[in-house]
């Protein structure tokens, strides 16, 4: 007996139980919340460290030419500042002098880093130690490179750092979407979660078909024209959508340029840009802020209701993943059905992100 079909009014499963109390501040609280009690990163399968690639850390306007910065990212603690000639540059973050914490305290002198404790000052670029003001002569140990530098870029309003674990020099670029800097589409309307798993767990999730039933209550999702790249991947996904104006051609497209870099367009009912951006911070911890951009003239028109309920529901589905996600095991040999969809295939594809 077919059972029958479930939709988005239709709570069918525990995730949307624990959901649905939640509003506003509340559920604000509730996506950047640690999770308590969770098993360790070995219990879980977690211990496969991460992905290489182009990762976001901040917009562009959060780095203030002289401004320095701490991070905390991919298992390590970071110093990030933006020079006099307003480039951005980042080090790891402990001064090879005494151990002070760079990106607490630390100024920029000229496009140089100043530690905080001593006043020694690191070049961005090179990794040595530039000037030491007090002293006569800098030792030789800190004239040769002798802290790690990040390659680090900006696109789409936001500063990229490239992560590989043994400091390979960038396999690909960031992706530059256009309606990022197109004055014809709105700033971003950003929303942020911390995930408590894996980011591999989590890139899974879009071609694991049979869940958007039992987690997001569709009734089907059609797979769509896949794409496999030398780095990056994607789909298409065509339907036909009901609106207030009748029935439309729809598709929602989406993309990926590595593990760090995702971006959907969806055209049909309103023209919407998701720039994802997903970053670890450890390897059961990963920061995402979905960044979403419309053009003015639907966002801020007579539709413009329409436009922020996709971004309400887009929101929604992301929260009821993050429900399973927050405690889920990567499984090395998981078994698969017929109907879960090509996940064999996708992890083959993301294997190649693995040093």
């Amino acid at each position: 007996m077919t059972e029958a079909a479930t939709d988005a009014r239709t709570p069918p499963v525990a995730v949307w139980q624990i959901l649905e109390k939640l509003k506003g501040d509340a559920l604000k609280e509730w996506r950047l919340a640690e999770v308590k009690g969770l098993a360790s990163v070995e219990e879980r399968g977690l211990d496969i460290g991460f992905p290489f690639g182009w990762y976001p850390l901040l917009l562009s306007s959060e780095l203030a030419p002289g401004e320095v910065k701490p991070l905390r990212y991919f298992g390590k603690d970071l110093a990030i500042w933006r020079g006099e000639d307003g480039e951005v540059r980042m080090l790891d973050a402990y001064c090879k002098h005494l151990g002070a914490h760079m990106g607490h305290g630390g100024k920029v002198h000229g496009n140089l880093l100043e530690c905080p404790f001593h006043a020694w000052r690191y070049d961005g670029a090179e990794g040595v130690v530039a000037e030491i003001p007090y002293a006569r002569t800098i030792p030789p140990q800190v004239k040769r490179k002798c802290i790690r530098t990040w390659h680090v870029t900006e696109a789409n309003r936001w500063i990229w750092a490239w992560y590989h674990p043994e400091d390979v020099a960038p396999l690909f670029d960031v992706a530059h979407l256009p309606e990022c800097s197109d004055p014809d589409w709105t700033e971003f309307d950003i929303y942020e979660w911390n995930v408590w798993g894996s980011i591999q767990n989590m890139a899974e999730n879009g071609v694991d078909v049979a869940h958007f039933r039992y987690i997001h209550g569709t009734a089907n999702v059609p797979l769509g024209d896949l794409r496999w790249g030398d780095w990056g991947r994607g789909a298409d996904v065509k339907a036909k959508m009901g609106t207030p104006w009748g029935e439309v051609d729809g598709c929602i497209s989406y993309d990926t340029m590595g593990p760090g870099q995702s971006w959907t367009r969806f055209t049909g009912i309103s023209e919407t840009l998701l720039v994802a951006c997903l970053t670890p911070v450890e390897l059961d911890h990963v920061h995402v802020r979905f960044c979403f951009a419309q053009p003015r003239a639907q966002a801020e028109g007579e539709r413009a209701g329409v436009a922020r309920a996709i971004v309400r529901d887009i929101c929604k589905q992301f929260d009821q993943d993050k429900v399973i996600w927050d405690r889920q095991k990567y499984e090395t040999n998981p078994i698969i059905c017929d109907g879960d969809g090509p996940i064999p295939q996708f992890r083959k594809f993301y294997a190649r992100y693995y040093a």
